[in-house]
């Protein structure tokens, strides 16, 4: 059975009006956003995102698998989605999920609530969440580094609840390291980030980099614009 606690609805609706600056985030040469964006973009796309969320894993799966799998301890999934990882994290683990929008949560919950393990999604800012310092063992996330207003921030806070000899693994995209597939990348990124409030040309192992991780292992794969992370918290 999935748990939804209503006090995290409290919390993500007042982050729901911050916002980012560019002088306040290493975010050069790219757009920014606010929260408030980003919810009204999956509340337009979550049914998109889980009637497609088979090519998702059919195109992803393996890499997923081979990296949450490592999660042990209270696992954290940051910008969870509609669930999709949670399938990847080891059965005994309790799993708990964050995401800014509702809409995705309401799908994420429909297709977790048969699982035995212990589930609990929030709705909640990744960049401002209301875990106590230390709180899990292993904090996993995919494909959300490119949406959020300021990573640097969330970064930081997964490293913050995350317990001091634990791990952070992140699944991530960005510019291909093939010359013409970054140009299109760059060609077209305005436009991506417009329908889809997501950085696709962005460097992941940078942004980690600025934040208070340290990277302990990483590696790319499909042209170079899937990246697996392995980190810890400084």
């Amino acid at each position: 059975m999935v748990e939804t606690p209503s006090h995290a609805d409290t919390a993500a609706d007042s982050s729901a009006d911050s916002t980012a600056s560019a002088d306040d985030i290493a975010l050069a040469g790219h757009p920014t956003h606010t929260i408030a964006d980003v919810q009204e973009t999956y509340r337009d796309q979550a049914v998109m995102m889980d009637r497609m969320d088979w090519l998702n894993r059919v195109f992803t799966g393996r890499y997923r698998e081979r990296l949450f799998g490592k999660a042990s301890g209270r696992v954290l999934d940051v910008a969870c989605g509609v669930g999709t990882n949670a399938q990847y994290v080891p059965g005994m683990n309790e799993y708990v999920g964050i995401d800014v929008s509702r809409d995705v949560l309401a799908r994420a919950a429909d297709r977790l609530d048969e699982t035995w393990r212990k589930t609990t999604l929030h709705q909640m800012d990744a960049q401002d969440m209301s875990f106590p310092d230390d709180s899990f063992g292993t904090v996993i996330s995919s494909l959300s580094t490119c949406t959020f207003p300021d990573p640097i921030e969330a970064l930081s806070e997964m490293g913050r609840v995350c317990e001091p000899d634990g791990q952070i693994l992140l699944f991530e995209h960005g510019q291909s390291s093939v010359g013409p597939i970054a140009q299109f990348q760059d060609w077209r990124a305005d436009a991506h980030f417009e329908k889809h409030s997501c950085r696709w040309n962005q460097d992941p192992l940078e942004l980690v980099a600025q934040s208070s991780l340290s990277v302990v292992d990483s590696s790319s794969t499909f042209f170079g614009i899937l990246t697996s992370l392995e980190a810890r918290p400084n």
